[in-house]
C-alpha cells in the first residue's frame, strides 16, 4: 500500500518544471505572454543557482580551481592580421618619425583647424559644425559659397591652418567627413552615421573651454595607427587635466565611436562620467596620400566591401 506522506514529500522535493516550449500554439495572447515570462524567470533562476554552485566550488578549491571560461566574441576570435604592430617596435617608431604627422608629434606646429561643409548645408549639418568647433580647440568655420576644395586648400595653407575638416551631407543628414592634413596630407575619408547633437542627449553636462584629453582605443594595425595619429593631430598637445574634459575615439570592429565626456569626482573613490556631446560614428572609406584629390589622388587604402569583407572576424584597424 502506498504511503501518502511519502508521496507528498517527493512532490515538494521536485523543482517546478519549465513550461512547454511550444507556447506559440496557445491562442490566448495574454496566457502565452504569461507562460513565456514564467519560462524566462525559471531559466534565470536555474542559471543563478548554477552560478552560485560554481562560485562555491571555486572557493573550496582555491588555487586549484580551473580558470574562468572566457566567452567567445568576434573580437577575441579575430582573424590574424600581419600588419598588427606594437607601438614600442623600433621599425614602427622609425616609420612614424618620418610620416606626415611627425611634425605635430615633435611639437613643431600648433594645430589650427578649418571646418567647412558642402554647398548649401541644411540646419543639422550647420549645428553639427558649430558643436565640432566647440569640441576642437583653435578651430574656425568657413562657409564655402560654391568654392571648390582645390581652391580652399591653398588659401587655408597660406593662413596657417594645419588641418581641413569637410562635413558632407545627404538628405539633410551629415553622412561623410573628410579630414585632410595640410599642406602635404594624408587625407582620410570617413562615412559618418548616428549623429546625435547635444540637444538630443539626456541631461548633457556643461562644456568648459579647457583643452581636452584625447583617448585613442583599439587602433592596433598599421592602418589603424595611421588613422589614430590623424585623429589625434587635430587636438592640442598638452591637455588641461583640471578641466576634466575627455575626447574618446574608440575603435570596435572598424567602427570608430566618438564620445565627449567630463568626469566628475563624487568622492575620494567614486568617479562618474557626464556626456557632453555630440556623439557620432565613423567608418573609414579611404586613406589618400597628399591633400584631397578625387580624380588623380594616390590611395594608400580603399574600402572594397565585396572583396574585403569575406569574414565577420576580419578587421582592418
Amino acid at each position: 500500500m502506498d504511503d501518502p506522506m511519502m508521496d507528498s514529500t517527493m512532490i515538494h522535493d521536485v523543482e517546478p518544471s519549465l513550461p512547454q516550449p511550444n507556447i506559440s500554439r496557445i491562442k490566448n495572447k495574454q496566457r502565452r505572454t504569461e507562460l513565456y515570462r514564467e519560462m524566462q524567470r525559471q531559466k534565470r533562476k536555474i542559471k543563478l543557482k548554477e552560478k552560485k554552485i560554481k562560485k562555491k566550488e571555486r572557493e573550496q578549491l582555491g588555487d586549484k580551481a580551473p580558470p574562468k571560461q572566457v566567452p567567445k566574441t568576434i573580437e577575441n576570435m579575430r582573424v590574424y592580421d600581419e600588419t598588427m604592430v606594437n607601438p614600442n617596435d623600433e621599425e614602427t617608431m622609425k616609420d612614424e618619425a618620418m610620416d606626415e604627422m611627425s611634425s605635430y608629434f615633435r611639437r613643431e606646429a600648433t594645430p589650427k583647424i578649418l571646418i567647412t561643409t558642402t554647398d548649401r548645408p541644411t540646419g543639422k549639418t550647420v549645428k553639427f559644425c558649430k558643436e565640432l568647433k566647440k569640441v576642437v580647440p583653435n578651430s574656425d568655420i568657413y562657409h564655402r559659397k560654391g568654392l571648390d576644395l582645390k581652391k580652399i586648400i591653398p588659401q587655408a595653407v597660406t593662413r596657417g591652418y594645419t588641418d581641413l575638416v569637410v562635413i558632407n551631407e545627404d538628405r539633410k543628414e551629415p553622412n561623410g567627413l573628410v579630414l585632410s592634413r595640410l599642406p602635404d596630407g594624408p587625407t582620410a575619408h570617413f562615412k559618418i552615421s548616428n549623429v546625435n547633437l547635444t540637444t538630443a542627449l539626456k541631461r548633457p553636462g556643461g562644456m568648459s573651454e579647457h583643452l581636452p584629453e584625447v583617448i585613442l582605443n583599439n587602433f592596433n594595425t598599421r592602418l589603424g595607427h595611421s588613422v589614430g595619429r590623424i585623429l589625434a593631430s587635430i587636438f592640442p598637445h598638452d591637455p588641461e587635466f583640471h578641466g576634466r574634459r575627455v575626447v574618446t575615439f574608440h575603435n570596435q570592429r572598424d567602427y570608430i565611436f566618438f564620445r565627449h565626456h567630463r568626469y566628475e569626482f563624487k568622492n575620494e573613490k567614486k568617479v562618474a562620467l557626464k556626456e557632453i556631446g555630440p556623439r557620432f560614428t565613423l567608418k573609414l572609406r579611404s586613406l589618400q596620400k597628399g591633400t584631397f584629390d578625387s580624380k588623380f589622388g594616390e590611395y594608400e587604402w580603399v574600402h572594397k566591401r565585396h572583396e574585403q569583407e569575406t569574414s565577420r572576424r576580419k578587421f582592418f584597424l
